[in-house]
Order: C-alpha cells, then structure tokens, then sequence
C-alpha cells in the first residue's frame, strides 16, 4: 500500500452568494419577483467587488512593504 504525499484537493460548489443568485434567477423567471436583472444578480457583483476591494488591500500593502 502506498501513500501519495503530493495528493491535492479541490472543493468545487457553489457557495452562498451562488445559492442566492440562483434563487433569485429562479423567482424573477416564475415571475414571483419583478426586480431588475441588476438587483437579481447582486450577490455575484457584491461577492466580485469584495474580492477586488481584498486583492487592492493586498496589492497596496505590497507594493509598501518593498
């Protein structure tokens, strides 16, 4: 029997904001809700705009530490 040190694992999924996202894509196409695309989309462009506001901290913050 041997053992593979090198072994990685990936978590693929959807996460909250995914979950959400897809809720409301379903109830605006069932016409539960009447919101505009731009609010039913919100979690992916909130979740994306966190993501770049972190990876500019990130990027500020390296470029003064040198």
């Amino acid at each position: 029997m041997s053992s593979n040190s090198n072994s990685s694992s990936t978590a693929s999924g959807l996460g909250l904001a995914d979950i959400v996202a897809v809720v409301f894509v379903i109830l605006k196409l069932t016409h539960v809700i009447d919101w505009s695309w731009w609010w039913v989309l919100s979690p992916i462009w909130i979740s994306l705009g966190i993501v770049l506001v972190i990876l500019l901290f990130a990027l500020i913050i390296a470029g003064l530490s040198n």
